[in-house]
């Protein structure tokens, strides 16, 4: 999925369907991921709100993985102190 700011409502819908289809509920998914269960009822209704931080919790304890392309640098030489 290419996530833009105009298709949180499909980021929604496939964290729901993810999280149903490996059977779990909100409160479950929240004990494997170290979120509330308020957190996965936003995260499947506006993500596009919720905190960056979780929501990469969230992917990675469905067994998701999260990509971000386009670079123009490394972002180990950013954290280096080299400006971009």
């Amino acid at each position: 999925m290419n996530l833009t700011p105009t298709n949180s409502a499909q980021l929604a819908q496939a964290l729901a369907t993810e999280r149903k289809r490996q059977g779990m509920t909100r409160s479950q998914t929240a004990a494997v991921c170290n979120v509330s269960p308020s957190f996965i009822r936003d995260a499947e209704s506006h993500p596009e709100s919720c905190s960056l931080q979780k929501l990469v919790l969230l992917v990675c304890g469905l067994g998701l993985t999260l990509n971000i392309e386009g670079w123009s640098k490394s972002p180990a030489n950013n954290e280096q102190g080299e400006s971009a």
